[in-house]
């Protein structure tokens, strides 16, 4: 086990599995199934090898974990790849997340069930692998990659405007990128390398600070995405088939998340203490502007979408804090929107499977008919408002606590967001849920299968735990984080000292 590439086996068995969908043969319904099936069985192995990571991982630990390193390219670039307690959380969210979603397409996807299958199997591949790579080259590649079946699953699989929703994501997310590949040629410039855990105690000069946080922000913020480079996700929500939307809000938003943990902060500390002030200023933005837009939304896809900006809006916040509270939180926040988004998602394709419209305006009174589907929808509108027992409440608490340390101004204007959060979360709920069944078809509405229980009870559980127990996560990262706000906080310190002596 010691010798075992465990890291690798998890990025690349998914790949495995798209091999042998591609393989399999026969008649079409034939071909579907088999393809259903080599998918959800290579997900769920995936997950079960990932939880060997959990097993064996030790949180007291601050240096990677389970490090892979080999020759790669020429002049230095290799093949590194490794796990700290910020990164296995995410590692662990897709894996887990990816089997629900081969479920949640399991009938609602019928046309090119192959291709579709196989294209989830490499985005899992890339999301994991831009978690653990310890190169930026590598780290590059997996991040771009994930672009590619994403564009497709949007665009083949996605709803009426489809075309027009997948390229303005493909644009909006690669023109970012190119920015990023920049920094990144001048970080290897200035410390010959692209290794990142040397690149971390690379002195960069505070010019060249200034220039890369700014082009690695422009992809990070693209990708989260903050106000105001959001217009993107709505479209992309809508249009995306219901296990795209869950990836896309579960897995693909928190790249930007992570990648302002894993760089700006550790790699350009002067440079984030210098904008810090303007990622306040979007935050707040995003978390009351988003917010008021989804008051005004038609469509439940785009409320939830729109939620989305406003709750990732938190964790840059806390983040950018750069306290104790604040990154821990951000941590959690991204790691609880990540199941409680995706089961929001979930929720709202089971409807509309059944119904085939996502209009507020179209249904009413389900809770006549779908008494379980309320109550399991209720759970994680509790949990997108933020309630105390779930795990929206630690996240956005530990933000807010850890942002009241050092800005009151910015912490008292995101409690708002609180406030408003509730207004659009519980008016959704009770548009679609509560009120009389008078639609005439609304009346042969049928409660949860027990495919569709599968997908969600274990989201309801996870959602509760982490909520009333949120130790696990927080211990996880505990140590990591700890670090990188010791050392981000000795820099920032220092250089206001030298400050003060001239």
């Amino acid at each position: 086990m010691t010798t075992w590439p465990i890291l690798s086996v998890v990025t690349f068995l998914p790949l495995v599995g798209a091999l042998l969908v591609y393989i399999v043969r026969g008649d079409d319904e034939a071909t579907r199934r088999n393809s259903r099936w080599i998918a959800l069985w290579t997900t769920l192995i995936t997950f079960a090898i990932s939880l060997i990571l959990v097993a064996r991982f030790d949180p007291a630990v601050t240096d990677f974990q389970f490090v892979e390193k080999t020759n790669w390219l020429a002049s230095g670039i290799t093949y590194h790849m490794g796990v700290d307690g910020i990164s296995l959380p995410f590692v662990i969210l897709t894996t887990a997340l990816m089997p629900f979603c081969i479920i949640a397409s399991w009938k609602s996807v019928t046309v090119r069930v192959r291709e579709y299958m196989m294209a989830f199997l490499v985005l899992e591949t890339l999301m994991v692998g831009t978690f653990s790579a310890l190169d930026l080259v590598l780290f590059y590649l997996f991040f771009e990659g994930g672009l590619i079946p994403m564009f497709l699953i949007i665009g083949v699989w996605g709803g009426p405007r489809r075309v027009y929703a997948s390229f303005k994501f493909f644009l909006y997310t690669l023109l970012g990128s190119v920015l990023m590949l920049l920094a990144i040629m001048a970080l290897y410039w200035n410390g010959s390398t692209t290794d990142i855990p040397t690149l971390m105690h690379t002195a960069v000069p505070r010019s060249l600070q200034t220039w890369a946080w700014l082009a690695f922000f422009a992809s990070f913020a693209v990708k989260m995405p903050m106000w105001p480079v959001h217009t993107w996700l709505p479209d992309a929500h809508v249009e995306a088939p219901t296990a795209g939307s869950v990836i896309l809000a579960a897995i693909l938003l928190k790249m930007g998340g992570y990648g302002f943990l894993r760089f700006s902060l550790p790699m350009f500390p002067l440079a984030s203490h210098d904008f810090t002030p303007l990622i306040y200023t979007l935050s707040v933005i995003a978390i009351i502007y988003t917010s008021l837009v989804a008051l005004m939304q038609e469509d439940m896809k785009k409320l939830i979408a729109y939620s989305s900006v406003a709750h990732m809006g938190f964790v840059t916040m806390g983040i950018f804090a750069g306290t104790m509270q604040g990154v821990a939180g951000g941590v959690f926040q991204m790691i609880s929107h990540g199941i409680v988004s995706g089961a929001l998602f979930l929720c709202v394709g089971i409807v509309y499977d059944r119904m085939h419209t996502r209009e507020i305006a179209a249904y009413g009174g389900l809770v006549n008919r779908m008494p379980l589907y309320a109550l399991v929808f209720m759970v994680f509108t509790m949990a997108n408002v933020g309630l105390p027992g779930t795990s929206g409440f630690v996240g956005e608490f530990m933000t807010l606590i850890g942002t009241f340390k050092v800005a009151i101004p910015t912490a008292f204007f995101a409690t708002l967001g609180v406030i408003l959060s509730a207004a659009y979360a519980l008016w959704l709920y009770r548009k679609i849920i509560f009120g009389a069944l008078v639609k005439p078809a609304l009346m042969s509405m049928k409660d949860l299968t027990f495919r569709e229980c599968l997908t969600l009870f274990p989201l309801v559980a996870l959602t509760i735990w982490f909520g009333v127990y949120p130790k696990p996560v927080l211990d996880m990262s505990a140590a990591s984080v700890q670090q990188l706000v010791n050392n981000y906080t000795s820099a920032v310190t220092a250089v206001k000292a030298a400050a003060l002596m001239q």
